[in-house]
């Protein structure tokens, strides 16, 4: 071991000094704690407010949906005591529905969180946390006893611990060069369960622009494709508004590297509609945009979200980025394995910050609340896996492995963390019914594909 790497080491040594192992694993309402309900509200204050009723209802949905949607609340919740100080670029919302497949710009398909929404430099365990709180959550949602969410919780924690100290071995490049294909996704599963990768595989093979074009277009006027209106969650924009939109796009452009500007050029902005997605993004504004080459079966769907301060802002501090789609943009570049190759960023004509990327790019995702309590097990080691892949791009390998350490300390108090945690979530869905059943909140509407 170098002495740069003998001094890492020690860093991490020492991080146990400041904050043991086994009190990761403790969590606890303190006094003062904010209300959660009060906490979405407060986010609602800058969404659309006709849709907000539809995010309320997804989150109504169910404990896991719910979870998914309370980034914010959970945010609160893991900056309260000490942290370990070794920093990484926060994916701010590691759950299990944010990891997936997709294409990478070679067209393999690759599996990877795909969420950056909330990202951040953070304690690294801030984004461990919320993954293995993920899984005993959906565990309990799919009915699974307490020991089997907190193994495959435990499960999750191991495989994060395990990848880290692998990756500590090995050299910059080799770590930058390192991604989870979709092979590897199928050996990593028992035999029984690869029927129903395989089929996620498939399908994700499929959905192309070429294949959105098809659902969500329609013959306009002039016998070209036009975005099908579906309000409330599909909404057109008026063309007499396109003009402004051609500016943002211009904005846009300027942030792609140049060689993709080529290929961007070579589109005409066709159609742009208002579309609601995912849960907890309901109400803030996104945009499906139609772009169309020289003929009409040559479309390219891109997706334009907006981007907000991250829920982490309050407690780890502003992004080094004025721009919030920059900072998502950055972060998912510096996280992923292989990049959207129409990933970037502009401002909206309301002066609010956006980013761009593909809408469908061969993206698929597993189906959590089908799974077995084994499947789950399964799938939380492949996403502890992949989320310490992520990390040790940005933070100090050596000095997180070496906090980690080879024992099951660390796994263990994930567990019990998880469980904790699990129990909290319930405690706060429950404070959302009473809030929509007394009337304090609209729930409504909230039916549709929750995928981001």
């Amino acid at each position: 071991m170098s002495t740069v790497e003998l001094g890492a080491a020690e860093v991490g040594r020492a991080a146990r000094k400041r904050v043991a192992r086994s009190a990761l694993g403790e969590w606890r309402a303190g006094v003062g704690r904010a209300d959660p309900v009060s906490v979405l509200e407060r986010q609602a204050e800058t969404r659309v407010a006709e849709l907000v009723k539809i995010r309320y209802a997804r989150m109504a949905a169910g404990l896991f949906p719910f979870y998914r949607g309370g980034p914010a609340i959970m945010a609160g919740d893991l900056a309260v005591g000490e942290h370990t100080g070794l920093v990484v670029q926060l994916c701010g919302d590691a759950h299990l529905s944010n990891f997936g497949l997709f294409a990478s710009p070679e067209r393999s398909l690759v599996f990877d969180v795909n969420d950056f929404d909330e990202t951040l430099p953070g304690p690294f365990e801030w984004d461990v946390k919320r993954l293995v709180a993920s899984v005993a959550v959906a565990a309990r949602a799919n009915g699974c006893e307490d020991t089997e969410a907190g193994a495959a919780a435990v499960a999750a924690a191991q495989a994060y611990r395990e990848t880290m100290a692998r990756l500590a071995t090995l050299g910059e490049t080799e770590v930058w060069y390192q991604m989870v294909d979709a092979e590897q996704v199928q050996e990593l599963l028992k035999p029984k369960d690869r029927k129903q990768s395989e089929k996620v595989i498939s399908k994700a093979r499929t959905r192309t622009s070429l294949q959105a074009l098809g659902k969500l277009t329609e013959p306009g006027p002039d016998g070209l494709p036009c975005i099908k209106a579906d309000p409330p969650l599909v909404m057109p924009i008026p063309k007499e508004l396109h003009t402004e939109l051609n500016s943002v796009l211009t904005d846009y452009r300027a942030t792609l590297p140049e060689e993709r500007r080529v290929l961007l050029d070579r589109y005409e902005l066709r159609d742009i509609a208002m579309k609601v997605v995912g849960v907890g993004s309901v109400g803030t504004r996104c945009f499906i945009a139609l772009l169309t080459g020289r003929n009409t079966g040559d479309p390219l769907f891109l997706q334009v979200k907006q981007a907000e301060n991250s829920v982490l802002a309050p407690y780890s501090g502003p992004s080094q980025f004025l721009h919030q789609g920059h900072r998502v943009v950055h972060g998912q570049r510096l996280t992923q394995s292989a990049g959207d190759i129409f990933l970037g960023w502009a401002t909206g004509p309301d002066g609010l910050h956006y980013y761009w990327r593909q809408l469908r790019d061969m993206k698929g995702s597993m189906v959590i609340d089908e799974m077995s309590a084994a499947q789950l097990k399964q799938y939380a080691t492949l996403c502890g896996h992949t989320l310490a892949r992520g990390h040790a791009r940005s933070g100090d390998r050596v000095a997180i492995a070496a906090y980690l350490g080879s024992g099951d300390v660390f796994d263990k108090a994930m567990g019990e963390f998880a469980l904790a945690y699990a129990d909290q979530t319930a405690a706060d869905y429950e404070s959302l019914l009473a809030a929509i059943e007394s009337g304090r909140i609209v729930a409504e509407g909230g039916a549709g594909d929750t995928s981001e």
